[in-house]
């Protein structure tokens, strides 16, 4: 886990910058909320909203996440309200909680923007709990949501906007269906049902702070598609809180909501919860845990058995994401990594034509931007596949035959890039023998996400000329790819 964190590679130290500029934000942002006269909640919920709206938000240019954090205020607003006005009625306010779930979860059919605005939604249900809303103080929060996701976006869009300077990042839509076949209905309709349920048994534990057991549901859904995903991000959310737990013993209790060693304690846990978030679910959810349990201790809540009902109500969140995801309108792990895979495949020939296209002397081709989509879809093969490759998978076959998957996909992805930087050589000629390479690479590509018989590769000595090597080696990797994805069944990674 340790690893995981420090030594993953950082290209163009984008996690290190994103992180940074989110404690830049969020600090500037609770600052401007002080000096407008709001109180310590509005300073809060002033300071989460920036969180919000500088995390959640990933279009793919610059100009959608500026449209999609100028609508965040219009998603959130009325749900603050109706949290506020719904307060001293249980029953309406639980009803409409688990409809901001189902929304929420439904509007990811939408892509980035529709998430971002689901998240901000939820989130501002869960922080009218987290501070008891009531009617008198909307005027206040109103406020301090507008100057924080306005200061945020000055932040994003003005002081520090690194992305302008990069290439906008392929976007691709999410596996198609109609009705219940389309997975995120599906999920709506789980998180729903897991949310009901950690609803219920959370006020059976706690009448104060049993939304923390339906934020838990609500998150171990987020990024995940299938049911193997949804598990072991609950287990490692679960794991985060209880590191979190020990640590806040050690640092958070000592403190006792001291101002300035709390801000900047907590500003830490803002970075950590940035700088980890891309490749380790448990540190940032350590860094969550710390900085709720430094919160309370600000605001004067904070003791041993407000920690463990935490992790109670975290273990109930978790349960019910799991009770969902098994046996709600299961999505089976084999069926959405088939899919991603398939993508991700057929990327790979997409590439290969524009390179070859481009060494032909096309004028508009240019593989560039496959490239980067394929390391995107490249990216949600492997969040797909991590519960298989996950250490405590006990199927040691499909453990195997998934990480095979992982290394000849990466081997594909490398081959490309090379052909790609070939390609991109001004002096670079147009071999003959590029066309037949080519077509064997298509030929490979159809007969993986076509279930056709693959060519064997002939084995021998690497080619000699650059685009040709590295077309051999695309040859390889896709031959080999045939054993591990095909099954008796016919069905890449069957059963998983």
């Amino acid at each position: 886990m340790l690893k995981r964190v420090f030594v993953s590679p950082d290209p163009g130290r984008s996690r290190l910058r994103f992180a940074a500029r989110a404690v830049l934000g969020i600090g500037l942002a609770v600052v401007v909320c002080g000096l407008a006269g709001t109180s310590l909640v509005g300073a809060v919920i002033g300071g989460l909203a920036a969180l919000l709206a500088l995390f959640t938000v990933t279009d793919a240019t610059v100009r959608g996440q500026g449209v999609t954090t100028a609508l965040l205020p219009v998603a959130g607003l009325p749900v603050l309200t109706a949290a506020a006005a719904l307060h001293d009625h249980p029953v309406a306010r639980d009803l409409t909680f688990l409809a901001v779930v189902g929304a929420g979860v439904y509007a990811r059919r939408w892509g980035p923007r529709g998430h971002s605005l689901g998240v901000f939604a939820f989130m501002t249900f869960f922080i009218a709990q987290f501070l008891h809303a009531s009617t008198d103080r909307l005027p206040e929060m109103y406020a301090a949501v507008l100057l924080s996701v306005a200061t945020a976006a000055a932040v994003r869009f003005g002081l520090w906007c690194y992305e302008r300077r990069l290439p906008p990042p392929a976007a691709f839509a999410p596996p198609a269906g109609t009705g219940l076949a389309r997975i995120t209905t599906r999920q709506a309709v789980q998180a729903t049902a897991g949310a009901g349920f950690a609803l219920v048994v959370g006020q059976l534990v706690s009448d104060e702070r049993w939304y923390w057991a339906v934020g838990a549901t609500w998150w171990v859904f987020v990024n995940t598609t299938s049911r193997g995903e949804t598990l072991v991000r609950g287990f490692r959310r679960v794991l985060g809180t209880v590191v979190g737990i020990g640590l806040g013993f050690l640092i958070a209790f000592p403190l006792a909501g001291a101002a300035v060693p709390t801000v900047v304690l907590a500003a830490a846990c803002v970075f950590g919860i940035f700088y980890t978030a891309a490749v380790s679910y448990t540190w940032m959810m350590l860094c969550v845990t710390l900085l709720a349990e430094l919160l309370y201790g600000l605001l004067g809540f904070l003791s041993p058995a407000l920690l463990a009902l935490r992790l109670v109500e975290t273990g109930v969140g978790a349960f019910g994401a799991a009770l969902a995801v098994l046996f709600v309108l299961p999505v089976t792990t084999h069926a959405v990594t088939d899919a991603w895979i398939q993508r991700a495949l057929r990327c790979v020939h997409a590439c290969t034509a524009e390179a070859a296209a481009r060494l032909a002397g096309a004028e508009g081709a240019d593989p560039a931007p496959r490239v980067a989509e394929l390391e995107q879809l490249l990216g949600r093969v492997r969040l797909s596949l991590a519960p298989l490759v996950h250490p405590l998978n006990p199927m040691r076959g499909r453990k195997r035959r998934a990480r095979r998957v992982l290394v000849l996909l990466d081997d594909c992805a490398r081959e490309i890039g090379g052909l790609v930087a070939v390609a991109a050589d001004p002096e670079a000629s147009h071999d003959a023998r590029l066309a037949a390479a080519c077509w064997r690479v298509e030929t490979a590509v159809e007969a993986l996400t076509g279930g056709g018989s693959v060519p064997a590769h002939a084995s021998g000595p690497r080619a000699a000329e650059p685009a040709l090597a590295h077309l051999h080696g695309l040859e390889r990797a896709l031959a080999e790819l045939a054993a591990p994805l095909r099954t008796p069944s016919g069905s890449p990674l069957a059963g998983a």
